[in-house]
C-alpha cells in the first residue's frame, strides 16, 4: 500500500462516487483520502517506477519536500468533503476528489513526463468545478480556464522534450534557466502560479465556480505550482522580483472589487507572491518559509472562502454592496471568518504569523531592503482587504436587513476544524516547523517581531477607520474589474482589429486576382479545346493561347536546366 503513489486511490475512488448513496458517498470519500494519506508513511525514496521506451518514469518519489505538501493536500481534501457534505450533486464530489488526487500524485512525480500527466489531470478535473455552476458566465470562464491550463501543460511537455534532448534525462529536479527547454518549463509553472499578466484566469474562474468548487480550487492548483518551483527553480533570482510584483499589484484591485470571492482571489495572488520571493532566494531558511506559508495559506484561505461561501449559500450573493449586518444571524460564521482574517493578517498567535515570519527573516538575512519594504507594504495591503474588508462588509458595515439562518452544521464543522488548525499552528510553531523540508531552529515570538507586527496591524486598522470615517474609502459599486485581463480582452482586440481588417482586405484582393486569372486561363484553354487547329492556320485567340502555353513551357525548361 505504501508503494502506491498517494492520490491514485482517490482518483480511482472518484469513479465510484456517482453510484453511491449520498451519506455513504461522503464516508467513502473520507476513507479514500485516509488510505491515500497512509501512503505518506512510506518514507523518503523512490517507491514506484516503470520503464517506458528506455526511459525510467518515477511515479512515486518521496522526500522532505513532498511530505508537507502531501500532508496539507490531504487535509484540504478532507475539509472539502466535510464542507460539502450537504451537497447531493455527484459532479462536484467526483471532480473534487479526482482533482485533489491528481494534485497529490503530481507532487510525488519524480520525472517531467509523469508530472505532465498529473499536471493536465488537475486542469481537466478542476474545470468541472466551474462548469457545475451552470451559468453562462461560469461556462465561458471554464473554457478560458481550461484553455490557459492546457496551454501550461503543452509548454511543460514541450519544455520537458527539449530538456531531455539537452541533458539526456527526464528527472524532475533542480534546473538552471538558460535554454529554451528550461524557459518553457519555467513559463508553464508561472502560468499555474498566476504570474503578473498571466493571472487573469484565477480571478476570472475561481469566483464563478460553485461554492464548494471555489474552496477546492483555492487549495491545489497554485500550490502545486509553488511546489514545482521549489523543486525545480529554487534560487532563481528572477523569482524574487516576480514575487515582489505579485505581492503588490493585486492589492489595488482588491480594494475596489465588489465581489468578495474575487477579493479573496486577488488576496490569494498576493500571498503566492510571498512564496515565490522565498523560492527565488533559495536558501534553506527561505524554502522553509515558502513551504510553511503554503501550508498555512491553504488552511486560512480555505477558511475565508468557506465563510464567504456559507454566507453565499444562505443569502445567494457575495457582493459587498448587498451584504452587511449578518453578525446578528450568523455569529459562528462571523467568528470563523475573523479567525481566518487574523491568520492571513499574520496576527500573533495565528498561523500566518508563524509562517510569514520565516519568509521575512530570510529576506532580511539576504539584505534585500527594497524587497523587504515591498513585502511589508503588501502585508499592510492584505491586512486591509482580507483582514478588515472581508469581515467588515460581510458581517458589519451597513445593515442589509438580511437575517438568514446560520450555516449548515457540516459547513460549521469544516470551518471549526480549519480554525483550530490556524490557532494550533500559531501557538505551537516549533511543532509546525518539524514537518518543513529543512531543520529550523527559529522562534517567531521575539519582542521586535511581535511589536513590529502589532504596529502594522494597528496602522492598517487606523488607516481603514480614517478612510471610512472621512469618506475617502473607494465606494463599493457593482462593477467588473478586469485587472491584467484588460490587455487580452480590450487592448489586443482594439489594436489587432485594424490589422486583421487590412489583412482580410488584402486576402480578398489576392483571392479575386487569382480567381480572375484562373478564369481567363480556363476560358482560353476551353476555347483551344473547342476550336482545334486546322492545318497551318489557327484562329487568333487559339493562337495567342497556344503561344502563351509554349512560352510558359520554354520558361520552365530554362529555369530547371
Amino acid at each position: 500500500m505504501t508503494d502506491i503513489t498517494p492520490g491514485i486511490l482517490m482518483i480511482i475512488a472518484a469513479v465510484f462516487v456517482p453510484y453511491l448513496p449520498h451519506h455513504i458517498r461522503q464516508i467513502f470519500m473520507l476513507g479514500a483520502i485516509a488510505l491515500s494519506a497512509f501512503s505518506l508513511s512510506a518514507g523518503a525514496g523512490i517507491h514506484w517506477s516503470v520503464s517506458v521506451l528506455g526511459q525510467e518514469l518515477i511515479l512515486h518519489n518521496a522526500d522532505n519536500l513532498t511530505l508537507p505538501f502531501g500532508i496539507i493536500f490531504h487535509i484540504a481534501a478532507a475539509l472539502n468533503v466535510i464542507y460539502g457534505w450537504h451537497e447531493k450533486k455527484a459532479m462536484e464530489h467526483t471532480a473534487g476528489l479526482a482533482y485533489a488526487g491528481a494534485a497529490i500524485a503530481a507532487v510525488h512525480a519524480g520525472d517531467l513526463i509523469t508530472l505532465f500527466i498529473w499536471w493536465e489531470a488537475t486542469a481537466i478535473t478542476s474545470v468541472f468545478l466551474i462548469l457545475a455552476s451552470g451559468t453562462e458566465r461560469a461556462n465561458k470562464a471554464a473554457m478560458r480556464y481550461l484553455l490557459v491550463q492546457v496551454a501550461s501543460g503543452v509548454m511543460l511537455l514541450a519544455g520537458a522534450s527539449l530538456y531531455w534532448r539537452e541533458v539526456g534525462s527526464l528527472a524532475f529536479g533542480a534546473m538552471e534557466l538558460g535554454s529554451l527547454g528550461t524557459w518553457l518549463i519555467f513559463l508553464a509553472f508561472g502560468i499555474k502560479a498566476a504570474f503578473p499578466l498571466l493571472n487573469g484566469w484565477l480571478q476570472d474562474a475561481y469566483p464563478e465556480a460553485t461554492i464548494l468548487g471555489t474552496v477546492m480550487l483555492s487549495a491545489f492548483t497554485t500550490k502545486l505550482a509553488i511546489y514545482a518551483f521549489a523543486r525545480g527553480f529554487a534560487g532563481t533570482e528572477y523569482l524574487i522580483w516576480i514575487g515582489a510584483a505579485m505581492t503588490a499589484f493585486p492589492v489595488f484591485f482588491a480594494v475596489i472589487e465588489n465581489d468578495l470571492r474575487r477579493v479573496l482571489a486577488y488576496s490569494l495572488n498576493n500571498q503566492l507572491g510571498f512564496m515565490i520571493v522565498a523560492i527565488g532566494i533559495g536558501t534553506e531558511l527561505a524554502i522553509n518559509g515558502a513551504v510553511a506559508h503554503a501550508f498555512a495559506h491553504i488552511i486560512y484561505k480555505a477558511l475565508l472562502f468557506m465563510s464567504i461561501g456559507s454566507v453565499m449559500y444562505r443569502v445567494g450573493t457575495a457582493k459587498a454592496t448587498e451584504l452587511g449586518g449578518l453578525y446578528k444571524s450568523m455569529p459562528l460564521t462571523m467568528i470563523f471568518c475573523i479567525i481566518g482574517a487574523m491568520s492571513i493578517s499574520a496576527f500573533p498567535l495565528f498561523s500566518g504569523f508563524t509562517a510569514k515570519a520565516v519568509i521575512m527573516k530570510a529576506v532580511g538575512y539576504e539584505g534585500l531592503v527594497f524587497v523587504y519594504l515591498v513585502l511589508l507594504a503588501a502585508s499592510a495591503g492584505v491586512l486591509h482587504h482580507s483582514g478588515i474588508k472581508i469581515p467588515y462588509f460581510t458581517f458589519f458595515g451597513h445593515d442589509s436587513g438580511l437575517r438568514p439562518k446560520e450555516a449548515p452544521f457540516n459547513m460549521l464543522a469544516a470551518m471549526a476544524i480549519a480554525s483550530v488548525l490556524c490557532i494550533a499552528i500559531g501557538v505551537m510553531p516549533t511543532q509546525f516547523y518539524q514537518i518543513l523540508p529543512y531543520s529550523l531552529d527559529y522562534q517567531p515570538y521575539d519582542a521586535s517581531h511581535i511589536v513590529g507586527q502589532f504596529q502594522l496591524v494597528i496602522f492598517a486598522m487606523l488607516a481603514f477607520t480614517f478612510l471610512m470615517r472621512f469618506g475617502f474609502y473607494p465606494p463599493e459599486i457593482v462593477s467588473t474589474v478586469l485587472n491584467s485581463d484588460w490587455i487580452y480582452r480590450r487592448l489586443i482586440p482594439r489594436m489587432g482589429s485594424p490589422v486583421l481588417a487590412a489583412a482580410n482586405k488584402l486576402s480578398v484582393m489576392g483571392n479575386n486576382i487569382i480567381v480572375s486569372s484562373a478564369k481567363k486561363i480556363m476560358s482560353g484553354t476551353l476555347y483551344v479545346y473547342q476550336h482545334p487547329l486546322t492545318g497551318p492556320v489557327a484562329p487568333g485567340p487559339a493562337a495567342i493561347a497556344l503561344l502563351a502555353l509554349l512560352m510558359s513551357v520554354l520558361l520552365l525548361v530554362n529555369l530547371f536546366s
